[in-house]
């Protein structure tokens, strides 16, 4: 005999309404300009005044602060994938395909992205650890294929250009935004005829790899 509870229908989650998901686009796109305008400090209230939504609706998609910072590098590290992507379909040239991705992750301001990770939410989340592993698989395509192809020197790795891009993209302390970002593209570029190949000099150390980059990290922190 079947029971009730088998053949019951299973109950459908609701989905978010289309207002709804366009409130929390506002508020996490608001909160990644001023995060980076201000840092992850900004108040709560000042992020809902200037996202034209009520602090109810702040709170309710986001009850804790570690949660928007969170999303916020979530929705940082997701375009500048995307950014890498894109590079490498619609470019023939390998180092252009990378050229043109330093300079997309510039305009992204990932620069404020570190301090942001140096902050009190978990960094082991699944949708980051995911985010991240996807990130790291484009960006180092990127630099794979263009070594391959001799367009780009073979004694760097994909942790030195991630340090470049985030340190050229910082402004300098007691700098304005806005007056830092004519120099953002110019110095890039600079370093960007660094990487080409043949190399011009040798450098000193060796390539930094992501491993790299994440081993320092959690020894800083």
């Amino acid at each position: 005999m079947t029971s009730t509870a088998d053949t019951a229908p299973a109950r459908r989650v609701p989905r978010p309404r289309a207002d709804a998901l366009r409130n929390r686009e506002r508020i996490v796109s608001t909160a990644r300009e001023m995060f980076v305008e201000f840092g992850p400090q900004v108040p709560y209230d000042e992020v809902a005044r200037r996202a034209g939504v009520g602090n109810a609706t702040l709170y309710r998609n986001f009850p804790e602060r570690a949660d928007l910072v969170r999303e916020v590098v979530l929705s940082i590290m997701a375009r500048v994938t995307e950014l890498a992507e894109r590079a490498a379909e619609e470019e023939d040239d390998t180092f252009a395909a990378l050229r043109r991705f330093t300079h997309g992750a510039a305009d992204e301001r990932i620069g404020a992205l570190c301090p942001m990770l140096d902050g009190a939410f978990d960094k082991d989340h699944p949708d980051l650890m995911a985010e991240r592993d996807r990130l790291e698989e484009a960006v180092q395509g990127l630099v794979e294929r263009a070594q391959q192809a001799g367009r780009l020197r073979a004694d760097v790795g994909v942790g030195d250009l991630m340090v470049a891009i985030s340190q050229l993209t910082r402004p300098l302390p007691g700098s304005a935004c806005g007056s830092f970002d004519q120099f953002v593209h110019r110095h890039l570029q600079l370093f960007l005829d660094g990487l080409e190949a043949p190399a011009r000099s040798e450098l000193p150390g060796k390539a930094a790899t992501l491993e790299d980059l994440r081993r320092d990290s959690c020894s800083s922190s």
